[in-house]
C-alpha cells in the first residue's frame, strides 16, 4: 500500500467518524441526507462480499467490517434514534435513477460475468453518484452546517487522493483500473463546485452558503 491510498483511507475514516459526532453530538440529522447515507450502505454491502470468502489481511478485513459497520448505524441513527431531526421533504432525489444505471453498467461492463465480479462494479459505478442526493439536498437548502462541510470534504479528499493513488501505480506498478479510475474521476467531478466553496468561505471562517 502507497502513502497515497493510505492516507485517502484514514480521510475516508475521517469522514464517517465526523459525520458521528456531527450527529450524536448535535442529536441530530439535519442537513445530512439519508438517502446517500443508504446508498453508501449499499455500496459497502455488495463491495465487500468477499469479507465472507477471501481473506487479505487483518487491516483489510477491519476496514471492511468498519465500513459495513458504520453505515448501518449511521442509518439507524438517522431512521429511529433521531428521525424527528431528519427532514425528508429536503431529501427527494429520486434514487432509483442512480441504482439502476448503476446496474445496468455493471452488468455490461464489469472483469468477468460473475456474481463477485457484477457486485463489485455495481459498488464502484454507484459510489461514483452516491453522493448525489446530499448534493441536491445542498441545492434545496443553500446552506450547511460548518462540520456537515468537513464531513463532505474529507469525503471528496479520500476519492481525489485515490485518483493520486493510482497515477502512482500506473507509473511503479503498471496497473490501471479503468472501472475505478472512469468512476473516480467521475465521483470526484461531482465535488468540484463544493471545493471551491468550502476553500473560499468555510476556510476563511465563513458559513457555507451557495450563490443566490
Amino acid at each position: 500500500m502507497n502513502i497515497f491510498r493510505l492516507i485517502a483511507d484514514l480521510m475516508h475514516l475521517a469522514s464517517i467518524f465526523i459525520l458521528l459526532l456531527k450527529i450524536t453530538t448535535s442529536r441530530s440529522a439535519a442537513g445530512i441526507s439519508f438517502k446517500t447515507q443508504a446508498l453508501y450502505a449499499v455500496v459497502f454491502c455488495t463491495r465487500y462480499l468477499d469479507l465472507f470468502t477471501n481473506f487479505y489481511s487483518i487491516y483489510n478485513s477491519v476496514m471492511k467490517i468498519f465500513f459495513i459497520g458504520s453505515a448501518v448505524y449511521i442509518l439507524y441513527l438517522m431512521k429511529i434514534r433521531f428521525k424527528a431531526t431528519w427532514d425528508p421533504n429536503l431529501d427527494t432525489l429520486r434514487v432509483e435513477f442512480l441504482l439502476v444505471p448503476a446496474a445496468v453498467l455493471a452488468l455490461f461492463f464489469n472483469y468477468g460475468f460473475k456474481f463477485m465480479e457484477i457486485t463489485w462494479a455495481f459498488s464502484i459505478y454507484l459510489e461514483a453518484v452516491a453522493i448525489l442526493p446530499q448534493l441536491f439536498q445542498l441545492t434545496r437548502t443553500g446552506e450547511a452546517e460548518t462540520i456537515t462541510t468537513h464531513y463532505l470534504f474529507a469525503l471528496g479528499g479520500y476519492r481525489g487522493l485515490y485518483i493520486v493513488n493510482w497515477i502512482y501505480r500506473y507509473i511503479y506498478e503498471n496497473k490501471v483500473d479503468w472501472i475505478a479510475v472512469v468512476a473516480g474521476l467521475v465521483q470526484t467531478g461531482l465535488y468540484l463546485d463544493f471545493f471551491h466553496i468550502y476553500f473560499t468561505k468555510v476556510l476563511k471562517g465563513k458559513k457555507f452558503q451557495l450563490p443566490a
